[in-house]
């Protein structure tokens, strides 16, 4: 695979981590409570259901129902705060309950089977998880981008205030302050 077909693949991968990010920050203080709420119910829910079952099944059944919570908080974070730091963390969340889940479901196997397995789980576990930083490097090299644009736009009005006198420059210098998040 050539450097040009690498970086599409890398950029197209962190578009997809990111797009969350749109949907972000858009959540009361009242609704993040009771999602919370909703969440522990569903998790104790899932859980009660797995008693019924026996030995691995059981184990199997209980790491799904942690696993969903799991991610379903770091969702309710991120979709509460909006941070690309939390977008991060509900990849990671996805990528450590996948892994649980996995492991566990080789606990069936036995031999060079369940080291396969195991393998298996944990390569899948290293990819989601490089996957996850991509995103967090995108996510922070657009927040930088984003800043120093601002920067340069600022420089820029305040340079073209410098060539007004009086009242009218402390104005535009003021009106350029407050457009670029300068004061």
């Amino acid at each position: 695979m050539n450097t040009f077909t690498s970086l599409r693949v890398a950029v197209a991968a962190a578009a997809v981590l990111m797009l969350p990010l749109a949907q972000a920050a858009s959540m009361s203080r009242p609704d993040f409570s009771a999602s919370k709420s909703r969440i522990s119910d569903t998790y104790k829910a899932d859980k009660a259901a797995c008693a019924s079952l026996k030995s691995n099944a059981k184990d199997i059944c209980v790491e799904e129902a942690k696993a969903k919570e799991k991610v379903a908080r770091a969702e309710l974070e991120f979709a509460y705060t909006g941070k690309p730091k939390d977008g991060t963390k509900v990849w990671t969340a996805k990528a450590d309950a996948a892994f649980a889940v996995a492991k566990e479901k080789c606990d069936d196997l036995s031999g060079n089977a369940k080291d396969v397995c195991r393998q298996e789980a944990k390569t899948n576990h290293t990819k989601a998880l490089a996957d996850a930083k991509l995103g967090k490097q995108v996510a922070e090299a657009r927040t930088d981008a984003a800043q120093t644009k601002r920067d340069a736009d600022y420089k820029l009005a305040a340079e073209k205030c410098d060539s007004m006198s009086g009242d009218a420059k402390s104005q535009c210098t003021d009106n350029a302050k407050r457009t670029f998040g300068k004061m």
